[in-house]
């Protein structure tokens, strides 16, 4: 069985206004108050869920022991196909108007809420975007 692994940020980043500070999103995820992660590269992400669905992969959620990249990763949650858990693809990311997901407009502030963020913080946090498609990777069976 293969294992991919997804880190998720306990403190904010040095280029958000918040930096340094929890983001509590290890909690928000087991207390399914962030539902879903964004991700960038849709398309390594798409590969990964194709051996997911299948029941050829698992999801490893973790943290980092210490400093990032510098020390141990913990895991804190293991899906597999059976948990619910997705993927859906946000396309054209950097319109600040709508999210455009699987070709659904979506409002902002629904995302932002649905990532563990207030709307002013996944502003910050997602301040320079791509024009990529982006992956959100869900960790329920709530999709868009």
């Amino acid at each position: 069985m293969t294992t991919y692994v997804l880190t998720v940020s306990e403190f904010f980043p040095k280029t958000h206004k918040k930096s340094g500070k929890a983001t509590g999103f290890p909690l928000s995820i087991k207390h399914y108050d962030k539902i879903h992660t964004i991700r960038g590269n849709y398309d390594f992400w798409a590969k990964r869920f194709e051996k997911i669905n299948k029941g050829e992969a698992i999801l490893s959620v973790r943290i980092w022991s210490g400093k990032p990249y510098q020390s141990k990763q913990q895991e804190i949650f293991k899906y597999d196909k059976t948990h619910g858990i997705g993927l859906q693809k946000l396309e054209q990311p950097n319109n600040f108007v709508f999210a455009q997901i699987d070709g659904k407009k979506v409002n902002w502030d629904l995302v932002a809420k649905n990532d563990g963020l207030s709307f002013e913080d996944f502003c910050d946090w997602f301040k320079v975007r791509s024009d990529k498609p982006m992956a959100i990777i869900h960790f329920t069976d709530f999709r868009y």
